[in-house]
Order: C-alpha cells, then sequence, then structure tokens
C-alpha cells in the first residue's frame, strides 16, 4: 500500500505542481476580478459535475463490483460489465451536456446569481465559457472510469500520469491565449476542453496495453448494472452532498464583492496540493486493498490498513497544516502576487487559505475513511452523514458570509468537514472496523506535538525575522519561502527522530527506495 501510495502521490505532486505554474500564468494574466470569476465559474461547473458523475457515486460503487467480478468470474466477464456500465455512463453524461447548453443561462443563475444582479458581462462571458467547458464531463467522467479499471487492476501509476496532461494542455492554452489570440478566458476554456479528451485517449491506450479494455456495447440492464444502479443511487445523492457543498460556496461567494471567487479559488488550489497528493492517494490505494479484505472477510486486515493508512496520513498532513497557517501570507505573495494580482488580493487570498487549511486534515481523513464503506458495497451511511453536513455548511455560510465576507466560506467547509469526519470515524468504530490501540494513539500525539513545534518555528521566524517579506520582490520572496520550506522540513524530520516517530535508517532507506525507482 505505501508503495502505491507514493506512485499515486508522485504523479499527483507532478500535476499539482504543474498545475501551480497554470494557476500562476492564470494570476499573472487575468488578476483577481470579474474575468478570472468569469473562467473559474465556467470551470467550476463541469468540473463539480465530474466529481459527482464520473469520480463520485458511479467509481465508488463500480471500483468494489468490478474488483469483485474480476476476482469471482475472471477477467472476461468483469471487462463485459465494464463496457456495458460505461455505455450507461456515456448515455447519461451526454444528455445531461446538451440540457446544459441549451439552458446554460438558467444554470449560471442558479450556481452564480451574483453575476446577473451584479456585472452583466460577466454574467455573458461566464455562459459563453461554460458553454465551451461542458464538454470536457463527458470526457472525463469515461476517463475516470478506465482510470478505475486500472486502478483495481493495481495500475495506479498509469492512471495518475495521464491526469498530468490536463495542466499541461492548460498551460499551452493560457500562453496562446496571453500571445497568440490575445483572449486568455477563451483560449484557457477550449484548453479544459481538448484536456478531456487527451486524458481519455491516454486511458484507452493504457487499458490496451494491459488487455484492461472495456467489452464496449450499447446501454442496457441486466442484473449486474442493475446492482450498479442499485448502489449509485445512495451515493449519487452522498456525492452530490460534497458538491452541493462546493455550489453553495460558490453561490454566496458571487454575492460577495468582485474577486472574492478568485481569492478562493487560488487558496483552494494550494490547499488542494497536499489534499490532492494525499487524499486522492490514500482513497485511491486504499479501496482495492479495502475491498478485498471484505470479499475474504478479513476484519483484522481491514483494521490494520486503516491504522497503518491512518499513520501514513497524519505524519505527512499535519506538517503540511502547520506549515500553510503559517507560512500563508508568503506563500500566497510568493506564487501569485505578480502583473494582475495585487497586494490586496494575496492577502485576502491568504486569509481564506489559513481558513482552509485549519480543516486539511479533515478533508484528507475524510477520504481515508469513506472506502472502509465502499467497500461493504455501503454507500447510504455517507449519505446521511454528508445530508446532514450539508445543512451545517449552509447555515455557517448563512452566518459568516455578512461578518467574515471572503473567510466565511471556507471558514464554513472547514467546521463542516471536521463534524463529517467525527461522525464517520465513531460509526466505524461502533462497527469494529477502525480501532487504534493506545499505542497509536499515543503515536498520533507525538506527530501532533512535532508538527505543533515545527509550525511555531515557521510562524516565530516569518515574523520576527522576515517580517516584510510578502512585499518584496519576486527572487528574494521565493528565496525566502523556499528557505523556510526547505529548513522546516528539515526541523520536521530531526523532531520525529527526536520523539522517536521514526529512525535514521528508515529515513534514509525510503529515501534511498524513491531514488531507486526513479532511476
Amino acid at each position: 500500500m505505501l508503495r502505491n501510495l507514493l506512485t499515486v502521490g508522485g504523479w499527483t505532486m507532478l500535476s499539482r505542481l504543474l498545475g501551480l505554474v497554470r494557476d500562476q500564468l492564470l494570476a499573472i494574466f487575468l488578476g483577481a476580478g470579474p474575468l478570472q470569476d468569469a473562467y473559474q465559474v465556467a470551470f467550476r461547473i463541469p468540473n463539480m459535475f465530474r466529481r459527482l458523475l464520473g469520480e463520485g457515486a458511479f467509481n465508488a460503487a463500480f471500483v468494489p463490483l468490478f474488483t469483485a467480478q474480476y476476482e469471482e468470474k475472471g477477467p472476461e466477464k468483469a471487462l463485459r460489465f465494464a463496457g456495458q456500465a460505461m455505455a450507461v455512463l456515456l448515455a447519461w453524461l451526454v444528455i445531461f451536456a446538451l440540457l446544459c447548453e441549451i439552458f446554460m443561462p438558467l444554470v449560471i443563475s442558479f450556481i452564480a446569481p451574483g453575476f446577473k444582479h451584479g456585472d452583466a458581462s460577466r454574467y455573458t462571458l461566464a455562459i459563453t465559457l461554460t458553454r465551451i467547458t461542458m464538454p470536457y464531463m463527458v470526457f472525463i467522467c469515461c476517463a475516470a472510469l478506465i482510470a478505475g479499471i486500472l486502478n483495481a487492476r493495481h495500475h495506479f501509476g498509469v492512471a495518475a500520469a495521464a491526469y498530468v496532461s490536463f495542466n499541461i494542455v492548460g498551460i499551452t492554452a493560457i500562453l496562446i491565449g496571453a500571445f497568440g489570440i490575445h483572449d486568455v478566458p477563451l483560449s484557457s476554456a477550449w484548453g479544459i476542453t481538448i484536456s478531456g479528451i487527451i486524458q481519455l485517449g491516454a486511458l484507452l491506450w493504457a487499458a490496451r496495453r494491459f488487455h484492461l479494455l472495456p467489452r464496449f456495447s450499447w446501454p442496457g440492464h441486466n442484473p449486474d448494472i442493475t446492482l450498479l444502479l442499485r448502489r449509485i443511487a445512495p451515493g449519487l445523492v452522498g456525492s452530490g452532498v460534497t458538491q452541493l457543498n462546493l455550489a453553495i460556496d460558490t453561490i454566496i461567494s458571487t454575492l460577495l464583492p468582485a474577486g472574492s471567487i478568485s481569492w478562493l479559488y487560488f487558496a483552494d488550489r494550494i490547499n488542494q496540493l497536499p489534499l490532492g497528493v494525499l487524499g486522492s492517494a490514500l482513497g485511491t490505494t486504499l479501496l482495492p486493498l479495502l475491498t478485498q479484505h471484505v470479499v475474504a472477510k478479513n476484519i483484522t486486515g481491514m483494521q490494520q490498513s486503516l491504522n497503518k493508512a491512518l499513520d501514513y496520513a497524519l505524519l505527512l498532513t499535519l506538517p503540511a497544516t502547520f506549515g500553510l497557517i503559517a507560512l500563508a501570507p508568503l506563500i500566497m505573495s510568493g506564487l501569485f502576487g505578480y502583473g494582475h494580482f495585487t497586494h490586496h488580493d494575496f492577502i485576502n487570498s491568504a486569509q481564506c487559505l489559513q481558513a482552509y487549511a485549519l480543516g486539511l486534515p479533515a478533508f484528507i481523513l475524510v477520504k481515508l475513511l469513506a472506502p472502509a464503506f465502499f467497500a461493504q458495497g455501503d454507500t447510504k451511511t455517507p449519505v446521511y452523514i454528508g445530508l446532514f453536513t450539508l445543512v451545517l455548511n449552509l447555515a455557517f455560510n448563512l452566518l459568516f458570509y455578512r461578518s467574515l465576507a471572503h473567510i466565511g466560506p471556507p471558514l464554513a467547509s472547514t467546521l463542516s468537514g471536521i463534524i463529517n469526519l467525527c461522525l464517520l470515524a465513531f460509526i466505524l468504530w461502533r462497527k469494529g472496523l477502525f480501532r487504534p490501540d493506545g499505542r497509536a494513539i499515543k503515536r498520533y500525539g507525538k506527530i501532533t506535538l512535532a508538527c505543533t513545534v515545527m509550525g511555531l518555528s515557521a510562524y516565530t521566524t516569518l515574523h520576527l525575522f522576515l517580517p516584510q517579506a510578502p512585499d518584496w520582490s519576486a527572487f528574494p520572496r521565493l528565496t525566502a519561502l523556499g528557505s523556510l520550506i526547505a529548513a522546516n522540513i528539515l526541523f520536521y524530520g530531526v523532531l520525529l527522530v527526536l520523539f522517536r516517530l521514526v529512525s535514521p535508517s528508515d529515513l534514509l532507506s525510503l529515501i534511498r527506495r524513491r531514488f531507486k525507482r526513479s532511476a
């Protein structure tokens, strides 16, 4: 599991770093204002439905069924089932995308009400750009299903590598828009859709190479598809709750001053770096493993896998959390504070980042615990919890947005995420599937203490010795940021050794193995 986690995490890290370059270019050329807001809404809508229809409920229901069929009935029947599932998914997606294209003004009015009642040009541009990006949803959802097949057979690296192309195409599209056609929003919107085509093509090629290409057929119903749809139904509601939380944040943001969506977006992108690298990697590698334990009725194996995954997650998540909170102003200014992205923009965005980072451990651990339910075919429990946290998120948003402005939506998401985690963990504990022992709990406490010391060190260094760093020019800012991050990573490693959480030989062995794999 650790090897697969590092493989997926490594490719995801590369994708996130390229995504950072893409976001930097967007900040430089568009800043934080009406053009950026319209473009972000145009990307957020198809991406939201991608997570709902592709990577959310469908894959959560499909992967355990495909894995069970492959293990019990053989590759041929499993791939025939995969082809039937893809046909059903594709039929839904095409119909849904066409309806959205036709009624796009209504879609934008719902998801971004502040656009229609505020800046009319922002509303019109959002409609145009979203019509361009909507087909991306069809291509990327099909790509997510193929990736699920590859992941189920433990080909994690290929699926993770394919997603790197999204940011490569995105960077190219921005540069063409800036220096070629002189229309960055339009060019970037087309780049989103083209990247979906490329990702689907790459994953189909990989599936064919590993003899895992689905046996395509016309949409139809049979007992396997009926079971899949039954499992999707509650899961669709559960995933829908997550995406409705995102929609609520977007709706509230459009009611705030122009630029608020952009501040939230750039803060969320930094928060997504550890969330995507760790959370997605943990969820991706853990689901097939837990499914195998369920098929074998190995409860002890499930407990051990969850405990070990939690240990990995805390070792890597908590330092990221404390580091983001301590260095947020320097991070946002060093990475995005150029061109049209002003001092006012990066200060407000840094405040959003700190609010998001408070909930980072909860967001990642939810991705770790949810597969324990999915592996058992239980998609109802996360639904009920999700509906409850949806109501809480809405209540928190309405409570905070007037008094806290742009900080309100991320803080609401953080609080509802923490409550979500607590409820999932409690239910798994009651079922006997998640039972950290006293030794593990003591270890978690030591990890938290080490991260607290590291975070205080980073904060003190920044505010005592580098108080004006966020206002410096580009090179000194980036040098200070890189130096602080490197120094605190080293300091954290020393603390792990001092607190006897890892041994020096373990660290050297892990680094040596990673270098050998890279070579």
